[in-house]
């Protein structure tokens, strides 16, 4: 009966926290992503808590995107819960699981002009969202720099009506740089552009488990009519089919395929193909033919533009300049924890109520900051500031109330906040021996400065330059 209780509970609780997320993401994301998940078993021991998925795909996807908004959801909600597990469901491993990008052998076709008012004995109509394609990750949603503007400008030509002057296309970048987006993107401007237009996309660690199914069910022949049928083929972390021979075989039979026909081929990887280790000389050959565009780290005016561009979406929380400078500095591994820090940080705020300030951003995203954080030190930021401001480096520990030094004094104490993860205890005793509030006082006064006064927001940006490079 407790149980039965408990699980009521949970399941209470859950449907709060679904509707909570349903307003963040909205109706589609929500039905896609969120919607499916199936509540597991809690652990009190361990305080773990299961979150269940139909696929491998799904479970995946959704550990990769939501795993710190869900976890922090229900962490609030019920503080016992101190871990979320998200998995494929117990009885879904023993099954063979859906096809991404169909239903069946026959090819998807992703078409703008969506046809449910008949039944066709033909490949099955389908929206791009039920393609394998993310509906929230299209060019309009991809913020676009210095860093990744080649592959930006060959993805648009990909997905053009006009036939490209390169094939295949391959996009080059790090981890979190944007490569899915991108192959999201094209898949959805292509549907767009060209309706009826057959489009597969899938990762290459998808593209094996298919091969192999297909040769213990014996079904080889229909897995390369099915693919070989598709208008363009989008394929996500190339570098996973190293030292698979029999599948780097039919990988290139199918670039072969499709480029003779004169499909579209996409694919990205974390590395150039010639760093692809155990892959055979004729696939590097192949997937070098065409261009290779690489994705830059995103540089500190792109991750700005990438925070106020999410931030549009999240119109009824405030997020202070301040706050957003302090990210997009910070945060400068990829792009992927950079959104991920914000979307923490303003799902915490709006989870509990609490106005979103640069003490929050501190105590939330310990983790993330910690990991991407250059290790000034203080002593480091009190000599540059004071060869800025021309001022002798024994006035920063000094007594002295002279507006001249004063000032510089608490600059350097707002930068020591800003740059390093001492608290402000810590940043007083290195400014003579200053009580914490002294130096609160002086990082809200310069973060207030900068809003209003051009000259010290223009000489707190030109200290950052030279403290980070």
């Amino acid at each position: 009966m407790i149980e039965d209780q408990e699980a009521l509970d949970l399941a209470a609780d859950w449907s709060d926290i679904s509707q909570g997320l349903k307003k963040d993401l909205g109706s589609q994301l929500h039905a896609q992503w969120i919607k499916p998940i199936q509540l597991g078993a809690f652990c009190k021991e361990t305080g773990t808590l299961d979150l269940f998925l139909p696929t491998e795909f799904s479970a995946n996807w959704v550990a990769d995107r939501f795993a710190d908004r869900l976890s922090l959801a229900w962490k609030i909600a019920r503080s016992e819960v101190r871990q979320v597990r998200i998995t494929v469901h117990p009885r879904r491993r023993s099954m063979p699981e859906l096809r991404v990008g169909a239903e069946s052998s026959a090819p998807v076709r992703a078409s703008a002009h969506h046809n449910s008012g008949h039944h066709n004995s033909g490949p099955a109509m389908m929206d791009t969202a039920m393609s394998g394609l993310d509906p929230s990750l299209t060019f309009a949603e991809f913020v676009s720099g210095s860093a990744n503007v080649l592959a930006v400008n060959a993805a648009q030509r990909m997905a053009a009506i006009e036939t490209p002057q390169f094939s295949p296309l391959y996009l080059k970048g790090s981890t979190g740089q944007g490569k899915t987006h991108l192959l999201h993107a094209i898949g959805h401007a292509f549907a767009a552009n060209k309706p009826g237009a057959r489009i597969f996309y899938c990762s290459a660690e998808r593209f094996m488990i298919e091969f192999v199914q297909a040769m213990r069910s014996n079904e080889m022949i229909e897995f390369k009519a099915r693919l070989r049928g598709f208008d363009m083929l989008l394929v996500d972390d190339i570098q996973f089919i190293i030292g698979k021979a029999s599948t780097q075989e039919e990988f290139l039979h199918t670039i072969d395929a499709l480029m003779s026909a004169g499909k579209r081929l996409i694919v990205a990887a974390d590395r150039a193909p010639q760093a692809l280790d155990g892959v055979e000389q004729r696939l590097l050959s192949r997937l070098s033919m065409g261009l290779v565009a690489d994705i830059q780290p995103a540089d500190i005016e792109l991750r700005r533009k990438i925070l106020e561009h999410r931030l549009a979406r999240f119109n009824s929380t405030q997020v202070p300049a301040d706050v957003i400078e302090f990210l997009a500095r910070t945060i400068n591994r990829n792009v992927r924890e950079l959104v991920g820090g914000l979307n923490k940080l303003i799902a915490y705020a709006q989870l509990t109520g609490q106005p979103v300030s640069l003490q929050l951003a501190e105590e939330q995203l310990t983790d993330i900051l910690s990991a991407n954080r250059r290790r000034i030190t203080i002593d480091e930021i009190q000599r540059t500031v004071c060869q800025f401001y021309r001022v002798d480096r024994t006035e920063m520990a000094s007594k002295r109330r002279a507006r001249a030094v004063v000032r510089p004094r608490q600059v350097a104490m707002y930068l020591a906040k800003v740059l390093t993860p001492r608290s402000y205890p810590e940043i007083g005793r290195k400014f003579g021996g200053r009580d914490h509030s002294t130096v609160i006082h002086a990082v809200r006064l310069i973060e207030e400065l900068r809003t209003r006064d051009a000259d010290m927001d223009g000489d707190v940006r030109t200290l950052l330059r030279q403290l980070e490079d």
